[in-house]
C-alpha cells in the first residue's frame, strides 16, 4: 500500500495569503498541518532567512508558526466537531485571541521544526490549544492560544469580522 498524504488543514482555506500559512502567498513560510490522532501536527523546514543568531531560529518566526498552526488547526477541529470534511460548507477562519510563548530553549534553525497541538477548551466561538515546539525530540518551546472564530460564511456578512 503507497503512503498517502495527510489532508493538510491550510489546503481548505481558500483566498488564504497569510505570511505563515497562506497557500496563495509564495512569499511566505507555507506551513502544513495535519490531524495525527487527536493532535495536529506541524512538521517545517526553514530557511537561512529566517535566522535569529547564526544556527538559531529567530522568535517571531517561531511564534508565527505556532500561531499559524493552531488557527488553522482551530478551523479543522470545528469541522470535526461537526462530523464534516473540510471542504464543506460553512467555511470557518479564525484569528488570534491570545498568543502566550514560552521560549524553553533555542530552536535550530537548520533541523525540522515539528508543532503539536492539542484542544483543550471549546467555547462558543473560542477554541484553547496547548501547542508544544520539538526539533528531534527536544522540546524547544510551548505556548498557550486562543483562537476565535471571526467568519463564519453562514452569517451576514455584518457578522464577520474579516470578509
Amino acid at each position: 500500500m503507497e503512503n498517502q498524504l495527510p489532508e493538510y488543514f491550510q489546503d481548505f482555506m481558500p483566498e488564504n495569503v497569510c505570511f505563515g500559512c497562506g497557500i496563495h502567498n509564495p512569499n511566505g513560510l507555507q506551513i502544513k498541518s495535519y490531524w495525527e490522532g487527536e493532535e495536529a501536527v506541524c512538521k517545517w523546514v526553514s530557511e537561512e532567512k529566517y535566522h535569529g543568531w547564526p544556527n538559531l531560529l529567530n522568535g517571531g518566526i517561531l511564534a508565527t508558526l505556532i500561531d499559524c498552526h493552531c488557527m488553522g488547526s482551530a478551523m479543522a477541529h470545528a469541522y470535526k466537531l461537526e462530523g464534516r470534511p473540510l471542504d464543506s460548507m460553512p467555511e470557518y477562519r479564525y484569528a488570534t485571541g491570545t498568543l502566550n510563548v514560552r521560549y524553553l530553549k533555542p530552536t535550530p534553525n537548520d533541523q525540522t521544526i515539528e508543532l503539536r497541538a492539542r484542544v483543550s477548551e471549546v467555547k462558543n466561538r473560542k477554541t484553547v490549544f496547548y501547542c508544544e515546539v520539538f526539533v528531534n525530540g527536544l522540546k524547544t518551546a510551548e505556548a498557550d492560544v486562543v483562537a476565535i472564530r471571526v467568519y463564519d460564511s453562514s452569517q451576514p456578512p455584518a457578522e464577520n469580522a474579516f470578509k
